[in-house]
């Protein structure tokens, strides 16, 4: 008896010893390999200027990074945008994506950015992507306040050495697409379809960046009038109606579906749009259900024309893949830096999804000639073709380039007016 009871405790030891080994030995899940197969060499920078992060953390099985959208995730423009690259990343790189939308003062009254932040570290994100101008202060604080989480802000400038608002943070970063030439086609496919001549832009609130834009519009419109169609550029009528927010809110700001609305009526056939959904498409294709010659090119999101196609020239959109790739590889890889990138077009494919932060996809209202000119423009830009070279003058006739001059990135980058040539506001009041 007492030596079953010996050999059934040596079994038992032998077969715990088995278990435990096992474990010590167990392989890697497929979130791990997943994770280890995405480790790749950062991409270099463009326009790029660094400082070390003070601490690294190292990469975990599966990155959490966290996403706040300024508007809803499925809003066809901005936030779609921005979601649809986060969900790229979960595929591609196998990191894990946790994100709050609607971060804004109207959805979210007495809520601040920085506190939903808090929520996105809280479920477990490593880093965490502010998506808006709107957060530029929140997103800065909460870097200085969480310098063990890894931060990118979206359209800012804080960690540019050469800007006007430098601040060394070091576990913060700036992305931005250089949506300039985006805005510039857009403008030619305007300015090579409108019959009257007469071509409005529905912008969002009054900033550098919006300014910028407004005027890329602007120059690719001339550039297209003058060159391609041999017209006067006085002959040109380009007005730009601020609602006043990157979107509407009842109250708050003008109704976009007014303003668009208001240019169609007054005689502008094509509305180019800078807010971040797609009144201007819909109310285009109003306009056309009722047997008028209209037209609208959509922003931010490749899949707006959708919503109209027949009245739609073409979307120019942002990519927000490549630029997410090359700074959360690097955070998840410990590989991290303080970034500023405006990252621009692949000239071999501006729609290629893997390498071009900015594309531009024709409408099927592009038709004809102009589908064509449009073709050769953005072949001349590829080719070095420059519109920001002087002489320009800024809205109120100060002159802003001379003769020859090229605009550095800073002088686009805060441009104070709209051009000389373009109707609306300048600044806010």
């Amino acid at each position: 008896m007492m030596r079953r009871w010996w050999m059934l405790a040596l079994l038992l030891a032998l077969v715990g010893g088995l278990v435990a080994g096992c474990q010590t030995g167990q392989t890697a899940t497929p979130a791990q390999e997943q994770s280890t197969q995405a480790a790749m060499p950062t991409e270099a920078p463009q326009k790029a200027e660094a400082t070390q992060a003070p601490a690294e953390q190292p990469a975990e099985a599966q990155f959490t990074f966290g996403l706040l959208l300024v508007g809803p995730y499925n809003d066809r423009g901005w936030s779609q945008a921005h979601y649809e690259a986060g969900k790229r990343v979960e595929e591609k790189l196998g990191y894990r994506m946790v994100y709050l939308d609607n971060v804004n003062p109207a959805a979210r009254p007495g809520t601040t950015a920085e506190q939903l932040a808090e929520e996105l570290v809280a479920q477990g994100a490593k880093a965490v992507i502010f998506n808006s101008d709107d957060m530029k202060d929140e997103a800065l604080t909460f870097a200085q306040n969480n310098p063990d989480i890894y931060v990118i802000h979206i359209s800012g400038d804080h960690v540019w050495k050469e800007g006007k608002n430098y601040v060394e943070v070091p576990n913060l970063a700036n992305l931005m697409g250089r949506m300039e030439y985006g805005k510039m086609i857009a403008g030619c496919a305007a300015a090579v379809t409108t019959k009257t001549g007469k071509l409005g832009y529905l912008g969002p609130l009054i900033n550098d960046e919006t300014r910028r834009l407004a005027a890329s519009a602007y120059l690719g419109a001339k550039y297209c009038w003058e060159n391609y169609l041999g017209k006067d550029p006085k002959d040109l009528e380009f007005k730009v109606t601020w609602i006043g927010f990157w979107f509407h809110i009842p109250g708050q700001t003008l109704d976009p579906t007014q303003v668009a609305d208001d240019f169609f009526t007054s005689g502008y056939d094509v509305v180019i749009s800078g807010i971040d959904t797609t009144e201007a498409l819909t109310e285009a294709k109003k306009f056309r259900d009722q047997g008028k010659e209209v037209w609208a090119v959509p922003y931010d999101y490749e899949g707006a024309c959708e919503e109209a196609p027949e009245v739609c020239l073409g979307v120019p959109y942002f990519n927000w893949y490549p630029g997410y790739k090359q700074l959360l590889q690097a955070a998840a890889e410990g590989k991290w830096e303080s970034v500023f990138l405006w990252l621009g077009p692949d000239w071999k494919d501006i729609n290629n999804p893997e390498t071009s932060s900015v594309g531009f996809l024709k409408g099927e209202g592009l038709t004809g000639e102009a589908e064509e000119l449009v073709d050769k423009f953005i072949q001349e830009l590829a080719g070095g073709l420059n519109l920001w070279v002087g002489p320009l003058n800024l809205q109120d006739g100060t002159p802003y380039l001379k003769e020859g001059e090229v605009a550095t990135d800073v002088q686009v980058w805060y441009l104070p007016q709209l051009l000389e040539g373009m109707e609306g506001q300048s600044v806010s009041e």
